[in-house]
C-alpha cells in the first residue's frame, strides 16, 4: 500500500496529507484487488496504526457493499476467511482493538451475514460461536456482530425521500423477512441459549458484557418468538439483575422490550403481573426521591410500559367482550397507579415525563366509564394536584438566557397540558374547584409567595380557557356555575395588583391570560381602566425586561382590538400616554429606544384602531390621524435628505431601514380600516395621500434601492385596498420609477403591484397599462437574457420565479378582459408576446409557470380565436398552439407523478377544448 498516502488518514495529519489519503481510498474503491492487499494486512496484522486497521475495514465494506457479485467463489471464501482470522486474533492480542475499529469490524460482519446467509454462509453465527466460545474479547465481538445484524434487519428510524429509495427499501425489506424467518427457524434458539450462557457466565464479574447482552436481548425480543425470553429462567435472572446497581438499567430496559412486545391480551396481564410481583416484593415500588435518577429514569419507562400494555390488553378485553377478564385487569391497571403519582410527581422531570402516557391512558379509561368509584376519583384529584405542582418553574430556571434545559422544561409543561386537558374531560367540575382553591390561597398572599407560585396559579386560570372549551371564547355565559368561578378568579386576577409582582413570568403570565379571557371585560368594564394602566407603565411597555416590552406590545393590540367598543372613553388618554412610544428613533441619536421597530408596528396599529373604531367624527377622526402620521412624514423628508448626502454604507443601510419602518408604520396603522369603516368614510383620505407624496420620492433615490422600494411597494399594496381610485394617480410615475436598473427581484416583486392593479380596477388602468406595457416585457426581458454562470442556482431560481410572475401578469391582463391591452402594442410585438407563451407552455420544465400560459392560451382563443379576431391569429392557433398541447406533455419532464404537472396537463386540455369550441 502506498505508505505516505496511509499517513493522511491520522486525524492530526495536514490538510495535504488527509487529502492524498482520500484520493488514495477513492483509487483502492475502484480498483480490481486493493481488497485483497487490505484483507491480507487485516488477517496478518501487518499494521499496528488504528486509522490503517479502520481503513482496511472501510475498503472491505466497499467491496461487499458494492462489489460482492463481481467475485469469484474463491474469492468470496478469502473473505470469509479473512474475517474468522481476524476475529481469532482478537482473542490472543496483548491488547483489545479500539471501540470504534470493533464496530466497524461489526458492521462488515453484519453485511457479509446479509449477502452469504440464505447461500452461501448458512453457519455464519455457528462458525463465529465456535471461534469465540466463551473468551471475553470473543463475547464482545460476537455481542457487537448481533447489534449490526439487528440494525441491518429492523430499519427503526429509516425514511425514504424518493421512488427510488421507496423501492428498493420494499426489496430489503423482502430480503430481510426472508432473512429473519430463516434464522428462527435455524439459530435464534442456539442464539438465546448462548445469550443466557453469556449472561450467566459474567453477571458478577464482567458488567459490561453482561450489560452489551442485555441490550442484545432487548433488540431482539421485538421480532424472535417470545416465549424464548419470556420464561422462567431468564426473567428470574433479568428480575436478579434488577438489584444490581451496574446492571439494573440495562435490565429495565431489556424487560421494557419484553412488555412491549404484542401477545394476547390475558397472557400480556399475567406477564406484566408475575413482573410486577417479583418487582415490589424486591422493594422496588418503593420510590425513594435520593434513588439514582438515571435507573429510576429507566424504571419509569418500564413502568410507563407496563401500565400502557395493561390498558392496551383492557381495551382489546372490552372489544371482545371478555367483561369478566378486563374487570380483572383494571383492577391490575388500578394497583398501579400509586405507583405511577410516585413518578408523576417525582422532582426530576425525566421520570415524571417517562411516566405521563401511563397517565393519559388511564385518564383516557375513567372517561370511557359510566361512574368512578372513590378510589378513582382520589386518584383523579391525586393526579390533578400533581400536574399542578409539577407545571412550578424551578429555582435555576434562567428566564434571561433560556437555554437547552429551559426548552426541555417548556416541552415537558406541554405534555402537562394534555394531562390536564383529559382531567378536564374526565371531570371538569374537579378540575374548576382545584384550580379555583388554588388560585384564590396563592393571590390572597401574592405579595409573600414565591414567583413560581404565584406563576402557576396564574397559568392554571389561564389553561382552563383551553381545557373547559366554548365556542367564541363565551366564558362567561351559559353554564353559570363555571361563568360564576372564572368570573371571580378573573375579577381577583385585575384587583389583587398581582400585575405588580417583580418577576417577569408573573407581569407575562398576567397580560396573557387577561387578553385570553378578553370577554370577561364587555361583562365587567370597570376593570379596563385598570388593566391598561397596567400595560402602559412600568408593569408592561415601559417594563425593564425587553422581552416583557415586546410581548406587551403584541398583547395590548390584541386586548384594544378585541374591546373596541368599550375602548370609547379611554382613546384620547391612550394616545397621549403612548406618544413617546411611536417615536421613529432615527440611527445617530444613540438613544436605545423602549420598543424595537417590530413591536412598534403593533403600537402603530393599536393607535390606528383606535382612531377609526371610535365613535368620534370624521372630521375628529382626521385630526387624530394626522396628528399620528405628521411626525413620521416631516422626520421622513429630513431622513431622505440625510441618506442623498450619506457616504459611508453603514450609514447609508441604517437610514434606509429608518425609512422603511416609517413607511412600514403608516401602511401598519391603515390596517385598521375595514368595509365597514373606510378610509373615505372616516375622512382620512388626504391623510394618506400626502403620505404617499411623501413616500414616493424615495423611489428616485439612487441609494439602498432595495429597501427603500420594498418599503414604498408595500404602501403602494395597502393603498390600492384602502384608497381604491384616488391611488391611481400616483401609479404611473412610481411605476417608471420602479423599472429603472431593476434586477429579477424587482421586477418579481413589482408584477404583482401592477396584477393587484390591474385586476381592481380593469378598464380605468387600460391606458396607463398599454403605456408601460412593452416597457415592463422590455425590463423583463432584458434580465432573463442576462448569461448567468452554468451553477449559480440562486440565479436561476431567480429567473424562474420572474418566469412566473410575468406569465401571472399576462394571465391577470388578459382574465381581466383587457386583451385589448396586448392587441393594440402592434403586431411585431403581439407575436413574441405570444411565442414566449408557448416557450412556457412546452419548453421550461416549470408545471407552475406551464399551467400559467395554458390558461393565457385558452383566454386568447375564447377571445380572439373567433372569425373577427387579429388578423392571423387562426394561422397562429393551428401552427403554434395545438402543436404546444402536445408537445408538452410528451417531453421527459413532463413528471405526471407531479400534482402541479396534473394540473399543468388540465389546462392543456382545456386549451384544447377551446379551440374545438371557437374553430
Amino acid at each position: 500500500m502506498d505508505e505516505q498516502a496511509l499517513l493522511g488518514l491520522n486525524p492530526n495529519a495536514d490538510a495535504d496529507f488527509r487529502q492524498r489519503a482520500l484520493a488514495y481510498f477513492e483509487q483502492l474503491k475502484i480498483s480490481q484487488d486493493a481488497w485483497q492487499v487490505c484483507a491480507e494486512a487485516l488477517a496478518q496484522s501487518i499494521y499496528s496504526d488504528d486509522h490503517i486497521k479502520f481503513f482496511c475495514f472501510q475498503v472491505l465494506e466497499h467491496q461487499i457493499k458494492f462489489k460482492y457479485s463481481e467475485l469469484t467463489e474463491v474469492q468470496q471464501q478469502l473473505i470469509r476467511e479473512t474475517l474468522i482470522t481476524w476475529l481469532q486474533a482478537q482473542m490472543l492480542n496483548p491488547q483489545p482493538e479500539k471501540t470504534f475499529i470493533r464496530n466497524k469490524a461489526a458492521q462488515v460482519f453484519a453485511l457479509l451475514f446479509v449477502t452469504e446467509y440464505l447461500t452461501k454462509w448458512p453457519k455464519f453465527f455457528f462458525d463465529i460461536l465456535s471461534v469465540v466460545d466463551l473468551n471475553p474479547r470473543g463475547v464482545d465481538m460476537y455481542l457487537r456482530i448481533l447489534m449490526a445484524v439487528d440494525a441491518e434487519l429492523v430499519d427503526r428510524d429509516v425514511v425514504h425521500t424518493s421512488e427510488a429509495s421507496y423501492f428498493a427499501s420494499m426489496f430489503e425489506a423482502r430480503r430481510n423477512t426472508l432473512l429473519k424467518d430463516t434464522m428462527r427457524e435455524q439459530c435464534i434458539p442456539s442464539l438465546v441459549e448462548s445469550w443466557y450462557q453469556i449472561l450467566q457466565n459474567y453477571q458478577y464479574n464482567n458488567s459490561e458484557l453482561t450489560c452489551q447482552c442485555l441490550e442484545v436481548v432487548g433488540a431482539y425480543v421485538s421480532w424472535i418468538d417470545l416465549s424464548l425470553i419470556a420464561n422462567e429462567r431468564f426473567i428470574n435472572m433479568l428480575l436478579g439483575h434488577m438489584s444490581v446497581e451496574v446492571l439494573r438499567e440495562e435490565a429495565c430496559d431489556c424487560l421494557f422490550e419484553i412488555v412491549n412486545k404484542g401477545m394476547d391480551p390475558i397472557d400480556k396481564t399475567k406477564l406484566v403481573e408475575s413482573l410486577c410481583q417479583v418487582l415490589q416484593s424486591a422493594g422496588l415500588f418503593s420510590i425513594d426521591q435520593e434513588d439514582d435518577v438515571d435507573f429510576l429514569a429507566r424504571f419509569s419507562k418500564l413502568v410507563n410500559g407496563m401500565g400502557q400494555a395493561l390498558i392496551a390488553s383492557w381495551t382489546k378485553l372490552i372489544k371482545n367482550g371478555d367483561m369478566k377478564s378486563a374487570q380483572d385487569t383494571l383492577q391490575a391497571i388500578e394497583a398501579k397507579v400509586a405507583l405511577m403519582l410516585q413518578l408523576l410527581i417525582h422532582e426530576d422531570d425525566d421520570i415524571s415525563s417517562n411516566i405521563i402516557g401511563f397517565c393519559y391512558d388511564y385518564l383516557h379509561i375513567l372517561k370511557q366509564l359510566s361512574a368512578l368509584s372513590e378510589q378513582q376519583k382520589a386518584n383523579v384529584e391525586a393526579i390533578m394536584l400533581a400536574v399542578m405542582k409539577k407545571l412550578t418553574y424551578d429555582e435555576e430556571y434562567n428566564f434571561e438566557n433560556e437555554g437547552e434545559d429551559e426548552a426541555m422544561f417548556v416541552e415537558y409543561r406541554k405534555q402537562l397540558k394534555l394531562l390536564l386537558d383529559r382531567l378536564a374531560q374526565v371531570s371538569p367540575e374537579l378540575l374548576l374547584a382545584s384550580v379555583r382553591r388554588v388560585f384564590n390561597t396563592t393571590l390572597q398572599n401574592w405579595q409573600t409567595t414565591r414567583f413560581m407560585e404565584v406563576e402557576v396559579a396564574i397559568r392554571l386560570l389561564y389553561m382552563l380557557a383551553e381545557a373547559l372549551p366554548v365556542s367564541h371564547g363565551a366564558h362567561f355565559s351559559g353554564d353559570v356555575t363555571k361563568a360564576t368561578a372564572l368570573q371571580d378568579m378573573m375579577r381577583t386576577l385585575v384587583t389583587s395588583g398581582v400585575s405588580a409582582y417583580q418577576h417577569t413570568s408573573v407581569t407575562l403570565e398576567f397580560f396573557e391570560t387577561v387578553v385570553r379571557y378578553e370577554k370577561f371585560f364587555a361583562v365587567e368594564p370597570q376593570h379596563i381602566p385598570t388593566v391598561l394602566m397596567a400595560f402602559l407603565d412600568h408593569r408592561g411597555l415601559r417594563h425593564t425586561s425587553p422581552k416583557v416590552r415586546s410581548r406587551t406590545a403584541y398583547l395590548f393590540s390584541r386586548f384594544v382590538k378585541s374591546l373596541n367598543k368599550q375602548m370609547n372613553p379611554f382613546i384620547e388618554d391612550v394616545l397621549n400616554r403612548i406618544q413617546d412610544l411611536l417615536e421613529l428613533s432615527p440611527p445617530e441619536n444613540g438613544y436605545q429606544a423602549l420598543l424595537s421597530s417590530d413591536d412598534q408596528l403593533f403600537i402603530y396599529e393599536t393607535a390606528g384602531v383606535l382612531i377609526v373604531n371610535s365613535e368620534y367624527s370624521a372630521e375628529r377622526k382626521q385630526v387624530l390621524m394626522r396628528n399620528l402620521l405628521t411626525p413620521l412624514m416631516e422626520k421622513f423628508k429630513v431622513l431622505l435628505e440625510k441618506l442623498m448626502m450619506a457616504q459611508d454604507e453603514d450609514r447609508q443601510m441604517a437610514l434606509a431601514d429608518c425609512l422603511n419602518h416609517a413607511v412600514g408604520f403608516a401602511s401598519r396603522t391603515s390596517k385598521a380600516f375595514s368595509n365597514k369603516q373606510t378610509v373615505k368614510q372616516c375622512g382620512c383620505s388626504e391623510v394618506y395621500l400626502d403620505c404617499l407624496q411623501t413616500f414616493l420620492p424615495a423611489l428616485s433615490c439612487p441609494l439602498q434601492k432595495e429597501v427603500l422600494r420594498s418599503g414604498v411597494r408595500t404602501f403602494l399594496h395597502r393603498m390600492i385596498i384602502c384608497l381604491e381610485e384616488e391611488v391611481l394617480p400616483f401609479i404611473p410615475s412610481a411605476s417608471e420609477h420602479m423599472l429603472k436598473d431593476c434586477e429579477a427581484k424587482d421586477l418579481q416583486e413589482f408584477i404583482p403591484l401592477i396584477n393587484q392593479i390591474t385586476a381592481k380596477f380593469k378598464t380605468q388602468v387600460s391606458p396607463f397599462l398599454q403605456q408601460m406595457f412593452m416597457p415592463l416585457l422590455h425590463a423583463i426581458f432584458e434580465v432573463l437574457l442576462l448569461p448567468a454562470e452554468e451553477n449559480d442556482q440562486s440565479a436561476a431560481l431567480e429567473k424562474q420565479m420572474l418566469r412566473r410572475s410575468y406569465f401571472a401578469f399576462l394571465q391577470t391582463v388578459t382574465g381581466s378582459g383587457m386583451s385589448e391591452v396586448v392587441a393594440n402594442q402592434g403586431a411585431e410585438n403581439v407575436e413574441r408576446v405570444l411565442f414566449t407563451v408557448i416557450q412556457g407552455a412546452v419548453d421550461y420544465p416549470d408545471p407552475i409557470a406551464q399551467k400559467t400560459c395554458f390558461i393565457i392560451l385558452s383566454k386568447l382563443v375564447e377571445l380572439w380565436g373567433g372569425k373577427d379576431g387579429p388578423v392571423g391569429f387562426a394561422d397562429f392557433v393551428y401552427k403554434h398552439i395545438v402543436p404546444a398541447c402536445f408537445l408538452a406533455p410528451l417531453k421527459q419532464t413532463f413528471d405526471l407523478a407531479d400534482a402541479q404537472t396534473v394540473l399543468a396537463l388540465s389546462e392543456c386540455a382545456v386549451t384544447l377544448k377551446t379551440i374545438h369550441l371557437k374553430r
